[in-house]
C-alpha cells in the first residue's frame, strides 16, 4: 500500500469512528483496526492521537476556510473599492453558503459534520480546541466585516450575534435530515438553495436588528 492511501485510510477511519464515538470514545486501536493498518503506521505518519485529530480537522477545515476567506475579501474588498459598507446579506453568504455546501461536498462531510458537533458539545475541549483555534482566523475577519458593514452596532453585540448565527447554522448542518418536527409542519419541497436563503434572511434580519 502507498504511503498516501495508508495516510488516508487512516484519515477517513478516524474520522469516521471520532464522529460515532467522540475522540475520547475512540482508541488508536479502534483506528487501526477500522483502517486495516498497524499502529506504526499511525505513529509515522501522525506520532499521537492528537496530532491525528488535528490532521483529521485541518483536512476539511482548512481548504473550507480558505473559500470563506476569499470571499469574505472579495465582498470587503468591493466595498472598500467603492467607498461603502460591505453589504451584510452578501458578507453572511460569504460564509454561509460555503459552509452548507459543504454538507454535500462528497465522502466523508456528514462524518465530519458530526465530528464537528461532538466536539462542540464534549467537556473535554480537546477536539473542541483544535477546531476552535483552526476557525478563529476566519470568524475574526467576518466579525470585522460585519463591524465594518454595521457601525451602528457595538462590536460586542455583533459578536453575540455571530454566536447566534453558529448556533443555527451547526443546527441546520447536523439536522437538516433529521429535525425533530412533526410530519404535518415539515416541508417537503424545499430545494437546498431555498433552505440556504430563507437561512440568510433570518440570518441578516437579526444580524442588522436595532441594537
Amino acid at each position: 500500500m502507498e504511503p498516501k492511501e495508508t495516510k488516508n485510510r487512516i484519515l477517513d477511519a478516524a474520522e469516521h469512528l471520532f464522529a460515532e464515538k467522540g475522540y475520547h470514545g475512540t482508541s488508536l486501536r479502534m483506528i487501526t483496526t477500522e483502517a486495516t493498518v498497524n499502529l506504526a503506521a499511525v505513529n509515522y505518519h501522525f506520532g499521537s492521537k492528537e496530532s491525528l485529530i488535528e490532521a483529521v480537522i485541518e483536512r476539511r477545515l482548512l481548504p473550507l476556510n480558505q473559500l470563506r476567506t476569499k470571499q469574505l475579501k472579495a465582498v470587503r474588498d468591493e466595498a472598500r473599492r467603492n467607498d461603502r459598507a460591505p453589504d451584510v446579506r452578501q458578507t453572511l453568504a460569504a460564509f454561509i453558503e460555503p459552509t452548507l455546501s459543504f454538507r454535500n461536498s462528497g465522502p466523508g462531510a456528514q462524518d465530519f459534520i458530526a465530528l464537528v458537533a461532538r466536539a462542540l458539545a464534549d467537556p473535554n475541549d480537546t477536539a473542541r480546541s483544535v477546531f476552535i483555534n483552526r476557525i478563529k482566523p476566519v470568524l475574526d475577519l467576518l466579525h470585522q466585516c460585519l463591524a465594518e458593514a454595521l457601525p451602528q452596532i457595538d462590536p460586542q453585540t455583533i459578536f453575540w450575534r455571530l454566536h447566534f448565527m453558529i448556533g443555527s447554522l451547526t443546527h441546520i448542518m447536523h439536522n437538516l435530515d433529521k429535525l425533530p418536527i412533526p410530519t404535518e409542519m415539515m416541508p417537503t419541497d424545499n430545494s437546498f438553495q431555498e433552505i440556504t436563503e430563507m437561512l440568510l434572511t433570518f440570518i441578516t434580519t437579526g444580524m442588522e436588528a436595532p441594537q
